[in-house]
């Protein structure tokens, strides 16, 4: 009997998993409980994939024989705790696509600051190697999507928690963790506990021959490390001390060993510029040299990357001040690495759907080198509770109204950076439009 397959959730994750169940033989049915986007619904058509939006009958997912469940989803939405009551096994799209992935091998990178850049740094290393790879994940195209269109036979994958939190068998041949900090607690039941967890199951099921690299400086990883029955080959990175297998920087200098191969380049030819990219390059470069990549081909990746849109991206420097798009930071500590790499005074753009967010965290570096602060969401209720009597708050509730009020208030030698510290749905689709109509309005200025 064919197996039925349901997808909770139409976007890039969910259509991927609903193309590779369709290619592996699986009955398939994806179901979103808003909208799909236009491009999302043509494809499901062209590939015969049954689907619904917005209303169900509810035996057309209840006779599923597995889920695939979104990772934007959380566990009290309706649909999930009906399918967890009739038993019915939930697994996430990486599960799925590391089911069907092969011989192919798998990098995978986690943390709660620097995914995106130390992922795509890495898959800049892999391509300079000529490896046969795709940047996959919460980057890019989904890695179900990857499997079942244009198999590779390596996948750099971003991974969130989300996405660890139902997966059964994943083991990715390296898994890198970059550093563990209060982020998402809404979807954790405000335990920070549940979501270092979750960080940790990306080496659950690592064995003796994959690597698990991860930030020895990092207090919350070091804490939990041996709480965790980790088997695979430890490789640490670290500025505070040297290691003898990883990497570490001493004197400006960055030192790699993983096997008998060693490896040191100056910080100073990173293309990277800022401690956390240290911290990043650090970690691209070990993992790197776990695919035996040669020396002369991880130096040439890390001086000729580019860094990511929505990423500490200049976007123009008008009447002497600097306007810097950092729509990717989207929790507080992103927004404490955008500010401590600012040498300026800076007028901080903030604001959006809050987290559970502690903006302790960025008061001292506030009232060190930000001039004011414009709040950019519906409700900056806690922004003014936080900062009020520390600097001057200015409400907008536009892209376009907090560019014309940064305008207003800077000087020549300042920097606006837009670097919210939270998601953007409330005024925007995601950080990649609230980005592109900063920089649209800055453009206009």
């Amino acid at each position: 009997m064919m197996k039925r397959m349901v997808i909770l959730g139409g976007g890039e994750s969910g259509v991927g998993a609903a193309l590779l169940a369709k290619k592996m033989g699986y009955d398939v049915f994806l179901f979103d409980e808003s909208s799909l986007k236009v491009g999302y619904r043509t494809e499901l058509q062209n590939e015969n994939i049954a689907f619904a939006e917005k209303e169900v009958d509810e035996q057309l997912i209840l006779n599923a024989t597995e889920v695939v469940k979104s990772p934007g989803i959380p566990e009290e939405n309706v649909w999930v705790k009906k399918i967890r009551s009739n038993n019915i096994p939930i697994i996430s799209e990486i599960e799925l696509a590391y089911r069907y992935k092969g011989n192919s091998k798998i990098i995978a990178v986690t943390g709660s600051n620097g995914k995106s850049t130390t992922t795509a740094l890495l898959f800049h290393i892999c391509k300079t190697a000529d490896f046969n790879c795709a940047m996959v994940g919460n980057i890019g195209y989904s890695i179900a999507r990857q499997v079942a269109i244009d198999p590779k036979e390596l996948y750099v994958a971003e991974i969130s928690s989300f996405q660890l939190d139902d997966i059964v068998d994943f083991r990715p041949d390296v898994a890198v963790l970059l550093n563990i900090t209060e982020d998402h607690l809404d979807r954790y039941q405000y335990k920070f506990e549940n979501y270092i967890n979750s960080k940790f199951l990306i080496a659950k099921n690592q064995t003796s021959e994959d690597f698990f690299i991860y930030n020895i400086d990092d207090e919350v990883i070091t804490a939990y490390l041996n709480n965790y029955k980790l088997i695979a080959k430890k490789l640490p990175f670290s500025m505070k001390q040297e290691v003898k297998k990883g990497g570490y920087i001493k004197n400006d200098q960055l030192h790699v060993q993983v096997n008998s191969e060693q490896q040191s380049m100056s910080i100073f030819d990173f293309a990277l510029k800022g401690k956390h990219n240290q911290y990043n390059t650090m970690a691209a470069c070990v993992a790197g040299a776990t695919m035996d990549i040669r020396k002369n081909k991880i130096r040439e990746a890390v001086e000729t990357f580019s860094s990511l849109e929505h990423r500490m991206e200049t976007v123009s420097t008008i009447r002497g001040v600097e306007y810097i798009n950092d729509s990717k930071a989207t929790n507080v500590n992103s927004t404490w690495y955008a500010l401590e790499s600012i040498s300026k005074p800076t007028i901080l753009i903030l604001g959006g759907i809050d987290k559970g967010n502690d903006y302790s965290l960025i008061k001292e570096l506030v009232n060190e080198k930000v001039k004011a602060i414009i709040c950019m969401g519906i409700d900056n209720k806690k922004l003014h509770d936080a900062f009020e009597g520390d600097v001057a708050i200015v409400d907008t509730a536009s892209a376009k109204q907090a560019v014309q009020a940064a305008y207003d208030l800077a000087s020549p030698g300042d920097a606006v950076l837009l670097s919210p510290a939270c998601a953007s749905f409330d005024l925007f689709k995601n950080y990649e439009d609230r980005g592109n109509q900063f920089k649209e309005a800055v453009k206009n200025l």
